[in-house]
């Protein structure tokens, strides 16, 4: 299993595109350098009335299939 660390702020109605499917995939820039593309339903248990913020953990396995989206904090 592998994982990333990433930092992200999504405003409510940014997260509207997603939701609303204009966008399906979101990037973000791992604390490691790595740029990581990942389906943006895995943010939708993580979505609060002020969006989407905070440090968050990606799990895959070895053919870089999501596992798990884990927040780590604030």
């Amino acid at each position: 299993m592998h994982d990333v660390i990433f930092t992200i702020s999504i405003t409510p109605e940014a997260y509207l595109q997603y939701y609303r499917g204009a966008a399906k995939a979101v990037i973000v820039k791992a604390e490691d350098g790595r740029r990581i593309r990942f389906p943006a339903q895995a943010l939708q248990s993580h979505i609060k009335p002020e969006g989407i913020h905070g440090r968050f953990r990606l799990l895959f396995d070895k053919n870089n299939k999501l596992i798990k989206l884990e927040k780590l904090s604030s």
